[in-house]
């Protein structure tokens, strides 16, 4: 009887998809360090989704930047979970997702505050869907150059800020974000 974890990448970015994943581990023999993505090196996170494939089971989804700027942010995050939990082979017969409110599902559900931290299987789903979302945003960088989306992975850091300014924005960018919106008037103005 297999309880998955659910977790989501990419909430707060200003520009690509929001991933999710959906985990399931074997109660023995799971990879050791696992953690909240956040606090994980590149390296680590990108180690411990090989060792989490390699014993577990692993769906993945992804909601696009129309169905974010569509539906808003909360909504696309649970439509990614909901379709990487579609994506498992075998229907789990409950879910452990992080945060606290949880998409609809066809098995009962637990949401867990900090879960990512504390819960092994959400970890693993959180690693998983990190490093899914990250070679998403390293492939489009080179779609959209000028960016650097392999660098901030669509974050809003000062680099994003001035690329934003300097450019504008672009196919990939969340228009119903608030910085996105006033780079596309300052475009405008200009």
């Amino acid at each position: 009887m297999a309880i998955c974890g659910i977790d989501e990448a990419g909430r707060g970015p200003l520009a690509g998809p929001v991933v999710a994943a959906a985990v399931v581990l074997p109660a023995k023999g799971r990879p050791k360090g696992l953690d909240d993505s956040k606090q994980l090196t590149a390296e680590a996170r990108e180690d411990l989704a090989l060792r989490i494939r390699a014993v577990g089971v692993v769906g993945v989804g992804v909601a696009s930047v129309e169905e974010i700027d569509a539906l808003n942010i909360l909504r696309a995050s649970h439509l990614a979970m909901q379709r990487a939990f579609a994506a498992l082979p075998h229907a789990p017969v409950a879910a452990l997702i992080d945060g606290n409110m949880a998409p609809d599902l066809p098995c009962p559900v637990e949401w867990v505050i900090d879960g990512d931290a504390i819960v092994p299987l959400i970890s693993a789903a959180s690693i998983i869907a990190k490093v899914e979302r990250d070679r998403i945003m390293n492939e489009l960088c080179g779609v959209y150059p000028g960016y650097a989306f392999s660098k901030h992975k669509g974050y809003s850091t000062p680099e994003h800020q001035d690329a934003l300014r300097r450019l504008g924005p672009c196919a990939i960018h969340r228009k119903s974000f608030r910085p996105v919106q006033l780079a596309m008037d300052l475009k405008r103005a200009i």
